[in-house]
């Protein structure tokens, strides 16, 4: 984390006008892009590509997108993106000039987008507060799925990632947490994306065999984590804090983990984030993940990429005695 940046946080007035500017109420958290990521040369070239591709899409409409956060936060700009990629038909406004009406645009846009990408609630990087108050990264993360989805052969940069910082408003006064997130995956998972891989077929073809698969990552986990006096029934909730998956990596690999090292009750997101990322650092280490991982995805229980994650252990320890 940039220190001149925390320092600044840490005076009173400046901590007063933020809060005042931002309007952060009790128990919020909001996530930013850090200054330190303004001069990323590869975030600028997303946008500019981003702007451009807008601009062509929606030229025969006489749309011109000059600034991500400016353009796209009333949602006029996404309904007619919509209604040109998607030939969607959404029963809103086409402008809309409160606030009020923005937000229920925004909704029944973001509702749109999620059903045509088929994605669930737990998989959404963007909102529809977030999106109203012209957040950059929600506004990067929402684009680059519609145009993935809509666009799959746009050219855009690979692995352009961004510093990010998350402030959450407590009793106690506020409490952040950075991270680096990746908004575009690098040049060897994009080309690996574009061909469905195991799990993708298995999620949109095969259906039907899902519940098998799981039983058997069931078994080979309850196998090794059971001597803990632990169980797990559920792929897609019991590994979302990363408790489960880094006691796993240590029994596989055989070592101990010290306990000061994570949160085994992690109370809040920040704390379940440190798990992953953590467990993350550790398979890197070992070799055992050849894919980058927003950590993220597996707190808000994407089970996709969890499944990923488990087949990394199960490839290389299916054949190992407890």
């Amino acid at each position: 984390m940039d220190s001149d940046f925390l320092n600044a946080f840490t005076q009173p007035a400046v901590l007063d006008q933020f809060l005042e500017e931002t309007v952060i109420a009790q128990g919020e958290k909001r996530k930013f892009i850090k200054p330190t990521s303004s001069n990323n040369s590869k975030l600028e070239e997303l946008k500019l590509l981003l702007i451009d591709w807008l601009n062509k899409t929606l030229k025969e409409e006489h749309i011109i997108v000059k600034s991500l956060e400016e353009d796209l936060y009333d949602g006029l700009v996404l309904h007619h993106l919509l209604e040109k990629l998607g030939g969607l038909k959404l029963d809103v406004d086409k402008i809309a000039l409160t606030e009020k009406k923005q937000r229920q645009k925004l909704s029944v846009i973001l509702e749109a987008v999620a059903k045509c990408l088929q994605l669930e609630e737990s998989q959404l990087k963007w909102s529809v507060e977030a999106i109203l108050s012209k957040d950059l990264l929600s506004t990067l993360y929402l684009l680059v799925a519609i145009a993935k989805h809509f666009e799959p052969n746009l050219a855009m940069p690979p692995n352009v990632q961004v510093e990010t910082i998350t402030i959450e408003k407590t009793s106690r006064g506020l409490r952040t947490a950075n991270a680096v997130e990746c908004i575009t995956g690098n040049k060897e998972n994009l080309e690996a994306q574009s061909k469905d891989d195991a799990f993708d077929e298995l999620f949109s073809r095969a259906p039907d065999k899902l519940n098998a698969v799981k039983k058997v990552f069931l078994q080979f986990v309850n196998q090794h984590i059971g001597k803990l006096g632990l169980n797990v029934r559920d792929i897609e909730s019991q590994f979302a804090d990363g408790v489960i998956l880094l006691l796993l990596i240590g029994q596989l690999e055989g070592y101990f983990l010290n306990l000061r090292d994570f949160f085994l009750n992690p109370a809040s997101t920040t704390e379940m984030l440190h798990n992953v990322n953590l467990a993350l650092d550790l398979l890197k280490d070992g070799d055992l993940l050849n894919f980058s991982v927003n950590s993220e995805d597996i707190v808000n229980r994407d089970v996709k990429t969890t499944m990923r994650i488990l087949y990394c252990l199960y490839s290389k320890y299916k054949t190992k005695e407890t």
